[in-house]
């Protein structure tokens, strides 16, 4: 078969693949968000600050800090900035949240769309809002936050109208959404098979191995990582459980990916959104970034030591059995 023929197939191949993946994350992304809606339009996502009030001083925050993380949590960063944009916190504050929710953010939808990738949604969500906390705890020694909130306009609650309005504007969002995912994924799944066919990925692959080594993870998912890096959970998740179908990946080496790509995704888009506020651009991409390669080899050390705790308890058992005998 002549390249340029091997070419068109393999395109054809991608694309048939990159919409397949398209229909996957659309099943997820469309309910979950509309289900997000409607919990944001009765108000139940702002009454439930009281969850998170409570903890705010072990995270050096004030209470009203709770409002934006919450809402962080259940959408996303967007309706985040939004709400730090008119609350009286000092700079120091609104960096730590920003570290919290550039981890644990819209943590629904993201879950659902782990979960389908390889990884136990709940063990997922957990990482990630446990990597939060002690990475904005250890954070807050260096940047040493106020005890008091900064003078200045204070919240602005904005009354809630029609849901007709809101409705359309939700849907508008969703399509200018999904036409992105699509672009991306399209794109995204007919690259990797063309590459796969003219079998360059080893040699693009090949420069990234020191950073494979550093953050943990085997060099074979170096695309998979670096697609989730670049482009974001749904966009990388979508091309993981294609990869998945045609790949064979353990156990271990999915929750490692998922581990680092959970806490450390949309490295472009995500932090560049706290960027107006006036925050600094090393608090924005280093800490989580620090924080992906700590977590991953910290599991890398566990899942070392694992066997062999194994064999001391059923060496234990054993002469525990002999000594009853």
């Amino acid at each position: 078969m002549q390249d340029k023929e091997k070419f068109v197939q393999a395109v054809q191949e991608g694309l048939n693949k990159g919409w397949s993946g398209f229909l996957w994350i659309m099943k997820i992304l469309i309910p979950i968000s509309f289900f997000t809606l409607v919990l944001d339009y009765s108000g139940i996502i702002t009454k439930l600050d009281f969850l998170l009030a409570p903890v705010m001083g072990l995270l050096s925050l004030p209470s009203m800090a709770a409002l934006p993380l919450i809402i962080g949590l259940f959408t996303g960063i967007y309706g985040a900035v939004a709400a730090m944009l008119v609350l009286p916190m000092a700079p120091e504050h609104m960096t730590l949240v920003a570290i919290f929710l550039l981890i644990s953010h819209n943590l629904i939808q993201e879950g659902a769309v782990q979960g389908q990738a390889g990884i136990n949604p709940v063990k997922a969500t957990i990482f990630r809002l446990v990597t939060s906390v002690i990475t904005v705890a250890i954070c807050a020694v260096f940047l040493n936050p106020p005890d008091t909130v900064t003078a200045g306009a204070g919240l602005v609650t904005a009354t809630r109208g029609a849901f007709a309005p809101l409705f359309q504007e939700w849907a508008i969002a969703t399509a200018s959404l999904a036409a992105k995912i699509f672009l991306i994924i399209m794109t995204i799944m007919a690259t990797l098979q063309v590459m796969k066919t003219f079998n360059t990925i080893p040699y693009i692959l090949r420069p990234l191995t020191p950073l494979m080594r550093l953050m943990g993870l085997e060099n074979k998912l170096g695309m998979l990582w670096l697609t989730a890096t670049l482009f974001g959970l749904s966009y990388g998740s979508a091309v993981i459980v294609e990869e998945i179908k045609e790949s064979a990946f353990t156990e271990d080496e999915l929750t490692r990916l998922h581990l680092s790509i959970g806490i450390n995704h949309a490295m472009i888009e995500d932090p560049a959104l706290f960027l107006p506020l006036g925050l600094a651009a090393f608090w924005l991409w280093i800490p989580r970034l620090i924080a992906a390669i700590v977590a991953v080899q910290l599991l890398n050390l566990w899942i070392r030591i694992r066997p062999a705790k194994t064999i001391v308890l059923s060496l234990r058992g054993i002469t525990s059995l002999k000594r009853r005998s």
